[in-house]
C-alpha cells in the first residue's frame, strides 16, 4: 500500500474529477459512515436512559378508552 499526504482541498478536487458514478459511490460511502455514527449515538443515548416502567394491557386499554371518550364529546 502506498501512502501519500493529501490535503482536503486536493481530495475534493480529485473527487470532482471522477465520473459521476464514482462520485455517487463515494457519497454513498460517506452517508453510510454518518448514518452508522448517528445510529450508534442514538443507541448509546437510548441505553443511557432509565428503564421505563412496564406498561400493562390494562394501562393501554384505559388510555384507549380515555381517548375515545374525549373524541366522542
Amino acid at each position: 500500500m502506498i501512502s501519500l499526504p493529501i490535503t482536503l482541498e486536493q481530495l475534493i478536487m480529485a473527487v470532482q474529477q471522477l465520473p459521476k458514478s464514482d462520485r455517487q459511490q463515494i457519497a454513498k460511502a460517506l452517508i453510510e459512515v454518518e448514518l452508522q455514527s448517528d445510529l450508534t449515538a442514538l443507541i448509546e443515548e437510548l441505553y443511557s436512559l432509565p428503564p421505563i416502567e412496564e406498561i400493562t394491557d390494562a394501562d393501554i386499554i384505559q388510555e384507549i378508552q380515555a381517548v375515545r371518550q374525549q373524541m366522542s364529546q
